[in-house]
Parts: C-alpha cells; structure tokens; sequence
C-alpha cells in the first residue's frame, strides 16, 4: 500500500509539473499573440517610435541653438551699424561723391 500511494503522488507531481509547463507555454503564447496584435495596432495609428522621437528631437535642439546664436549675431550687426550711423552723424551730412564725366570720344 505505501507504494502505490508512493506512486500515485508522484505521478500527481509530473501531472502538475506538465501542467504548469503547459500554462507557461500558453502564457507566452498569448504574450507573443498580445504584443503583435499591439504593435499592429500602432503601426495602424502612425504612432512614431522612440528612435525616431529621439533623432528628432535632437535636431530640434540644435535647430533652436543655431537659432539662438543667429539672434546674438544679428544683434551684435545691428549695434554696430547703429555705433556706424551716430559715427556719421556726428560728421555733418555726408559730401557729395566728385565724377569725372568721360571725356566724349570722336
């Protein structure tokens, strides 16, 4: 008697060994099922990746540096043409430019 109760719980021990080899199985199965069905639906929806997302932000930023040291050098140019123009002014009015007119040919 004690060996076939020794028999029998073992073979409840492979019974529930094969049982929960069969759930994760399934388990992964309907993981992998899920995940597709998911990534479809994003590409569906032109939902944009992570990697992509990234790179373009990235350009971004330096778009809005560049951006900023244009805005530092424009304004450095228009101090400068405005120091130019007191400069001048400070001159009187400018003078007339002399041109020699060419001398007619015959």
């Amino acid at each position: 008697m004690t060996q076939t109760t020794g028999r029998f719980f073992d073979e409840i021990g492979k019974l529930i060994t094969d049982a929960a080899g069969a759930a994760d199985g399934v388990r992964k199965e309907v993981e992998t099922i899920v995940r597709a069905q998911a990534e479809r639906i994003l590409r569906d929806l032109d939902i944009v990746q992570r990697e992509e997302f990234e790179a373009v932000k990235a350009m971004a930023q330096k778009a809005r540096e560049e951006n900023d040291r244009l805005k530092a050098r424009i304004a450095e140019l228009e101090a400068a043409i405005l120091e130019m123009d007191s400069d001048l002014s400070d001159q009187g009015p400018p003078r007339p430019i002399k041109r020699n007119k060419p001398k007619p040919s015959y």
